[in-house]
């Protein structure tokens, strides 16, 4: 058993890890990935290879496998989206995080797993990947943070071999631009995705706020997904195979 905290990406990141075996170093090598993957891709830092390429310093052809696959889930979900999620605005720096972090999170989850780890849950400021179960029997719990009330859950998910993201504007304030007009998303609260890896539900639960109140239907037809979305209205828009803990 291990419990971990780093804070890297700009937010904390722990890991709780119920496996009997001595599996130290692939946590470690985990969030050594994490850090690896902020230096490397973060917008903020003059020196990484994204804000490179944003500059023109680097070619498409010069980039390397790992940006190349995250701009290429960028362009699959902005046209998913018809252009409210983007990495990329007039007027804006290039901007991957919306992938960046699901993407990397989820990675590290598939390290810790080919590593041996089996019982664990991974939890990026919110966004959550879990494998196995804390305990026989008994899933791990999600909470959902109250979009009005920081110290309230509005919800508590169960979660197993799955991942949960939520997005919102209550820790950054109006960070989330729709891309078809370049102005902060309005319309919704929260949104959170329940899907089977992280990227997808992180990249989804931008995507859906981008949209503002189009992305309570937008979302609700996209397949093996679950949500749970408030708007600025605080009603409650939430899919009937939500399990909550």
């Amino acid at each position: 058993m291990l419990r971990h905290v780093e804070y890297v990406m700009g937010l904390p990141v722990s890991l709780d890890l119920r496996d009997k075996a001595d599996l130290t170093s692939a946590a470690a090598e985990a969030f050594a990935w994490l850090h690896e993957v902020d230096n490397r891709f973060s917008p903020f830092k003059a020196d990484s290879e994204v804000s490179r390429y944003g500059r023109g310093q680097l070619s498409p052809a010069g980039l390397s496998e790992e940006l190349d696959e995250v701009l290429s889930l960028c362009a699959y979900y902005e046209d998913l989206s018809g252009g409210a999620f983007t990495a990329r605005i007039p007027g804006h720096d290039l901007d991957p995080c919306a992938v960046v972090k699901g993407w990397a999170v989820q990675r590290a989850a598939d390290r810790l797993h080919a590593a041996g780890a089996r019982r664990f849950c991974l939890n990026a400021g919110g966004d959550v990947v879990t494998s196995g179960e804390p305990e026989p029997g008994r899933p791990w719990r999600v909470g959902i943070r109250h979009p009005e009330q920081p110290q309230e859950v509005c919800a508590v998910l169960a979660s197993q071999d799955g991942a949960v993201a939520t997005s919102a504007a209550y820790e950054r304030g109006a960070h989330i631009l729709d891309g078809r007009t370049g102005q902060p998303a309005t319309g919704l609260s929260s949104v959170t995705v329940v899907a089977k890896d992280l990227t997808h539900a992180d990249a989804l639960a931008t995507a859906t706020f981008a949209l503002g109140t189009d992305g309570i239907a937008w979302a609700a037809e996209q397949p093996g997904i679950e949500v749970l979305i408030i708007d600025e209205n605080r009603r409650v828009h939430r899919s009937p195979g939500l399990t909550q803990a």
